[in-house]
């Protein structure tokens, strides 16, 4: 059965996508959806992204599409498990497209050249995504990009993505990014304990990253993602004094949304 009216206020109407499935576990409705993840279309042209996302044959798709006007449609229930987050990790979470509702925001991406994305579609993204953590109370933390869930593999919707306004309007999280300067770094080939105080940080933060005190690749992957969201001034995958701080005062801000 094709639903009728959009779970969302914020969506002009339905254009469904078949691509969908129960929430896991199964039965009673699956799991509560309980994080955020926004995503862009990397696609020269939003038409042919919206119906590459409604082609059985994609096996993707997400809940909502934003157009660069800002006009939202709505793709997949909000009860059902959108295909929009593929491989990923967050939290001890490897299933998120089970815990998780999608947006995908028309952009053609780092292959286009990273444009701008318009003030009309971020203030109709923000929007969207404001009632739907409001409906589904959804924590400040649990708002993330496709590239913090898979780190390496995926680095949408990019460094140039507004996330401070959207936390200064309640929806995620930022810390101002700690001023970039010299001094101590680590990065990929390092060993030792402040590798692995480092790797405890991030999986701290949510981040899939093994703690064995070796920078390899993986790590370099995690340290840029982290970057691309947190510190975009600079995305290198080195864990610099700038990137190591930054990460230090959002986790202190993570405690005290969890306490709030």
């Amino acid at each position: 059965m094709i639903q009728a009216t959009p779970d969302s206020r914020c969506a002009a109407k339905v254009f469904p996508s078949p691509n969908h499935g129960e929430r896991k576990p199964a039965g009673a409705g699956g799991r509560r959806p309980d994080m955020l993840i926004l995503h862009y279309t990397g696609m020269g042209d939003a038409g042919e992204a919206l119906q590459w996302l409604c082609n059985p044959v994609s096996q993707v798709s997400s809940h909502y599409f934003v157009f660069e006007n800002g006009h939202t449609l709505q793709l997949v229930p909000e009860a059902r498990r959108a295909w929009h987050a593929g491989a990923s990790h967050w939290a001890g979470e490897s299933d998120v497209n089970s815990c998780s509702i999608g947006v995908e925001i028309a952009n053609p991406g780092h292959p286009g050249g990273l444009p701008d994305f318009p003030d009309v579609q971020i203030a109709a993204t923000l929007a969207l995504c404001r009632d739907i953590c409001a409906r589904w109370a959804i924590p400040r933390e649990r708002v993330l990009a496709h590239s913090d869930i898979a780190p390496g593999r995926k680095i949408d919707p990019g460094e140039k993505f507004p996330w401070r306004r959207f936390a200064e309007a309640g929806i995620g999280l930022w810390s101002e990014p700690a001023p970039i300067r010299g001094g101590r770094f680590l990065a990929r080939g390092e060993t030792g304990q402040p590798v692995e105080a480092l790797q405890a940080m991030l999986a701290m933060f949510g981040y899939g990253c093994a703690v064995d005190g070796v920078f390899d690749d993986r790590l370099e992957a995690v340290v840029a993602a982290f970057q691309r969201h947190w510190r975009p001034d600079k995305i290198d995958g080195v864990a610099d004094a700038s990137t190591i701080t930054t990460l230090r005062d959002l986790l202190a801000a993570t405690r005290g949304a969890r306490t709030a």
